[in-house]
């Protein structure tokens, strides 16, 4: 009888301490704040890169050039040539005259005789400043050797004096001159003229 008493004694003991611990549990655990994630677990979001929006390159102004001097390294047909000016090229329209355009009869011829006058050699430039509306310098082109390359052409009969942009007594005069010598293009019996020619050819 006495050890059933021990044994009981001992299973109600373990029961107890059983039922203090589950109540201590349940009073201190139950409504403690659930730990927040290792931030390192915590993936970032990262922001996506927006495109960088391409700048348009801005284009250098035009300089402003009245008299200079440059090397001519290339000639676009008899009227329109290329000119190195401080290490920039630059593209000179020759003033007061137009040249045959090159698909012209005599076109080619004006290109050359321009070339044999000064393609290579260092000129002079002189303008009043202004450019056509293709950003071309409007001037007179002079060799060291000191030829008016306007008049040359004109003097050839490879040109015609512009007198829609020129009121030049001395150009009208060597035109007449080529005229009546039927020099170059006034060989022909119906030159046309390259502003006809070009007018004609946008129609």
């Amino acid at each position: 009888m006495a050890n059933r008493k021990r044994k009981s004694g001992s299973g109600g003991l373990v029961a107890s301490l059983f039922l203090l611990a589950f109540a201590v549990y349940f009073a201190f655990f139950r409504n403690a704040p659930t730990p927040a994630p290792h931030p390192e677990r915590v993936p970032a979001s990262v922001p996506e890169k927006a495109p960088k929006a391409k700048k348009a390159k801005k284009k250098a102004p035009a300089r402003y050039l009245t008299v200079f001097e440059g090397k001519v390294t290339g000639i676009k047909d008899g009227d329109t040539f290329e000119i190195l000016y401080d290490s920039i090229p630059e593209r000179v329209r020759l003033a007061e005259i137009d040249c045959p355009e090159k698909s012209q009869a005599f076109g080619k011829n004006a290109r050359q005789y321009a070339s044999d006058l000064c393609f290579g050699k260092t000129v002079t430039v002189t303008s009043d400043g202004k450019r056509d509306r293709y950003g071309r310098v409007v001037g007179t082109i002079t060799t060291q050797e000191g030829i008016n390359v306007n008049e040359e052409l004109v003097k050839a009969g490879l040109a015609w004096h512009y007198k829609q942009y020129s009121k030049s007594k001395t150009l009208d005069g060597i035109e007449q001159q080529a005229r009546d010598k039927k020099l170059g293009l006034w060989a022909d019996k119906n030159p046309v003229a390259p502003w006809e020619w070009r007018k004609a050819r946008r129609k």
